[in-house]
């Protein structure tokens, strides 16, 4: 199966599906993680192995080294984080300043954090003076981050995920240089450069959504790198996509739109 992040309005899914249900930022409730197969080499310990009790007197140096992680070991801080019933913060950042500041505050808080790059985000990184018309400053700049993430991470004595943030279709450029850079840092270390990326296709039709994100998934999969995708529409305004006039009902996960996707994705190995 492969490794999916879904990120919508909670809802109740059958519990045989392969996904992550990150809440919207509205939501008070924590992640769930439901059935996630372990395909990662290997790590420490797994998490599978604890019950609730014992993982609530553990900390994450137990389970997961310092610095920046991928595959099964973030799948392991999700669900130490659902259990002790904490969010993980993610920050946008735009320059090595900000990344400082983001792993400095996950330090002083002993927290885990995402560090995350968005395509506006990732050629400001590069230079707003680099030509970008074919998402080539952003390509550079969100590699560059995510190299500097790599440098930095470890010295600030916790796990750090390192995500890209909304893709749209129009922006599919900036996503295949950053999987291509994925690809090319597994040859050599065996594990992706980033620990995830998202693709926003909610604009698009579902069918069309759903039949990209799994094109990505097959590539993804075989590195061990995390999908996060968007079904269906958020409400208010993001990204320059404005949904403030929707019904309230459609703000909702729909189970069936999972249950497609979960059958869709799962013929991914």
């Amino acid at each position: 199966m492969g490794n999916v992040i879904h990120k919508g309005t909670p809802t109740t899914t059958p519990t045989t599906v392969p996904v992550v249900v990150a809440p919207a930022a509205s939501s008070s409730n924590p992640p769930v993680i439901q059935n996630v197969q372990i395909t990662s080499t290997p790590a420490p310990k797994k998490v599978s192995h604890f019950t609730k009790e014992q993982l609530k007197k553990m900390s994450l140096k137990d389970l997961v080294p310092a610095g920046v992680i991928t595959g099964d070991d973030v799948r392991k801080v999700f669900k130490f984080a659902h259990e002790h019933g904490f969010a993980i913060p993610a920050f946008n950042c735009t320059s090595t300043s900000t990344v400082n500041a983001a792993l400095e505050a996950g330090r002083d808080a002993k927290s885990p954090v995402i560090i995350q790059f968005s395509q506006g985000g990732s050629a400001y990184f590069a230079g707003k003076g680099l030509s970008n018309s074919h998402q080539e400053a952003s390509v550079l700049g969100a590699v560059s981050g995510a190299h500097y993430v790599r440098s930095v991470a470890k010295a600030y004595g916790i796990p750090v995920i390192v995500h890209s943030d909304h893709c749209a279709k129009k922006l599919l450029e900036w996503f295949d240089g950053m999987l291509l850079a994925d690809e090319e840092y597994f040859k050599v270390h065996g594990e992706p450069l980033f620990s995830s990326h998202m693709l926003d296709l909610s604009e698009e039709p579902k069918g069309e959504n759903i039949e990209i994100c799994l094109k990505y998934l097959e590539r993804l999969a075989p590195i061990n790198c995390l999908l996060e995708m968007e079904i269906g529409v958020t409400g208010g305004e993001e990204d320059g996509v404005s949904n403030e006039d929707v019904d309230n009902a459609a703000l909702y996960t729909q189970p069936e739109d999972i249950w497609e996707i979960y059958e869709a994705f799962s013929k991914v190995n």
